[in-house]
């Protein structure tokens, strides 16, 4: 089995725990002092996270813009929404946004650090023109910079 592994510094290693179990509805494979992993069957992700506050601040710095799961249909998206918002997440719902050159429906949760997640699915493609989200900002809406900046003084955009 071939997966993609993602390990992330959080600055809180329960509240990350209690967070990705939410966010992928799975719970830890391994557990150790200041470590959990997760073996995710779908989508498939080994999870790898690194309680280190010191390399970790709220928000994304950095080459990462945000973090995706792509799944097959609106449907879907919306069976996350209600899952995620039942599991006590702050949730901001986006319909038929143009985002890196496609049509998509998502739904946005921010990881306790202020990582923002989206689930999504692709309706169409979009014109290639139409740039990264249509109005040349990335596809972090202002709403969900908002879920996850605090201090008023922090950019607006993620970009």
């Amino acid at each position: 089995m071939s997966r993609v592994q993602l390990a992330l510094n959080v600055s809180n290693l329960e509240e990350a725990i209690d967070f990705y179990s939410k966010l992928f509805n799975s719970q830890p494979a391994k557990l150790r002092p200041g470590y959990a992993n997760f073996a995710i069957v779908d989508p498939p992700l080994k999870l790898v996270l690194m309680e280190n506050a010191d390399a970790r601040d709220h928000g994304v710095d950095g080459a990462m813009n945000h973090l995706g799961i792509e799944v097959e249909s609106a449907r879907d998206v919306t069976d996350a929404t209600i899952r995620l918002s039942g599991e006590g997440l702050a949730t901001e719902i986006e319909e038929q946004t143009n985002c890196c050159f496609a049509i998509q429906n998502k739904v946005w949760v921010s990881d306790p650090d202020g990582a923002p997640w989206e689930v999504y699915t692709v309706l169409a493609d979009a014109p290639i023109d139409s740039g990264i989200s249509g109005d040349g900002s990335c596809c972090v809406s202002d709403a969900v910079v908002q879920l996850t900046v605090s201090d008023a003084s922090a950019p607006a955009a993620c970009c």
